[in-house]
């Protein structure tokens, strides 16, 4: 059994404004069988926080192009994206590229 993880997440480039326009979220996620990785906590953000507008997010089990993310500094492509197992204080940061006009 995975231990409960606590870890922060940002959202940033205008993703904030899916989320209340809130920026910074301190999340403790609960324990589960497997191991927390990025596709798990995709779908753990899309039904725990997301307020609104979830494609402009999320795309399938994946975030939509557009969206950089970062795992501790590091592009989530260097860190094996969907794939990665997170760890305790973990800092995942979303940033849309998107621009509306």
């Amino acid at each position: 059994m995975a231990a409960p993880l606590s870890i922060q997440l940002e959202f940033g480039g205008g993703a904030e404004l899916l989320f209340d326009g809130i920026r910074k979220h301190q999340v403790t996620l609960p324990s589960q069988p497997e191991p927390w990785d990025i596709r798990s906590l995709l779908a753990w953000i899309k039904e725990n926080l997301l307020k609104e507008r979830p494609e402009l997010f999320v795309q399938g089990d994946t975030v939509r192009p557009g969206i950089l993310v970062l795992i501790n500094e590091a592009d989530w492509e260097l860190m094996g994206e969907l794939d990665y197992q997170l760890q305790d204080q973990d800092n995942v940061v979303f940033i849309s590229t998107l621009h509306g006009g």
